[in-house]
């Protein structure tokens, strides 16, 4: 392939170690013979795939059409099942009943504000068998207000060049947009193309998060940093979410 999508490129350069410890934070809190599990915004599926090889029996929803694609790329070249459902967090209506969902990788901070958090969190209620298991994360406030300003990354090897840079949001709380640049090079006349998204995100304090929760029906349980290892600080970036359904 000459031209590789900004699927394809953004999955081969995601950090492969972040998914091996969102697998060990859910091997620590779910029984692989529990029950199904649903990975909401499951991307590339690359999470999916690894928990089908723990023996998991998983299913993927991502509102990606060429997200999915890969997701089930990755689940043909490892050999493991891996049901895919094209679609939006905010209406599960297809979906059945599951005894775990996760959302990772901040998923539920691209939604536009706390009404949809909420409405998400509602959906997932509805969806997640009493005594089930919802795990997930998001960005704190500390990470969009005093890390992201600012924040840049860079990556170039011999055909591609990546450019991430973020910033602050003046007008908007606890947000940051994601400019995202790719050049990768044409092998055949030595030219770049150029490729490139904005994303945004938006985070809420601990306490918003808490709330939607409980309007959504749904227990909070813990709340933790470092995918579960330690306690939440005032410098923690990313908290992590371990929810159940009661009733």
């Amino acid at each position: 392939m000459i031209y590789q999508s900004f699927a394809e490129l953004y999955d081969e350069l995601f950090d492969p170690a972040m998914y091996d410890q969102w697998l060990d934070f859910v091997t620590d809190r779910v029984d692989p013979t529990s029950g199904e599990l649903l990975d909401l915004a499951c991307g590339s599926g690359r999470l999916g795939v690894l928990l089908a090889e723990h023996g998991y029996q998983v299913s993927g929803l991502d509102l990606s059409e060429e997200m999915l694609a890969l997701a089930a790329k990755h689940a043909e070249e490892a050999d493991v099942a891996l049901p895919l459902v094209a679609g939006d967090m905010l209406d599960l209506s297809v979906l059945g009943e599951y005894q775990t969902v996760t959302c990772f990788a901040d998923s539920f901070c691209y939604l536009p504000d706390l009404t949809a958090v909420t409405q998400a969190f509602t959906q997932v209620h509805d969806h997640l068998a009493v005594g089930g298991q919802f795990l997930f994360d998001v960005i704190t406030p500390h990470q969009t207000d005093d890390v992201y300003p600012g924040y840049m990354y860079n990556y170039v090897d011999d055909t591609r060049a990546f450019v991430w840079t973020s910033y602050g949001i003046e007008d908007e709380t606890h947000a940051a947009e994601h400019d995202l640049t790719f050049f990768t090079q044409n092998p055949k006349t030595g030219e770049y193309r150029k490729v490139t998204e904005l994303h945004h995100e938006r985070t809420y304090p601990l306490a918003d998060y808490q709330a939607a929760l409980k309007q959504a029906g749904l227990t909070l349980k813990r709340v933790s940093a470092d995918f579960g290892a330690n306690e939440v600080t005032s410098e923690t970036t990313r908290w992590f979410f371990e929810v159940t359904r009661e009733a």
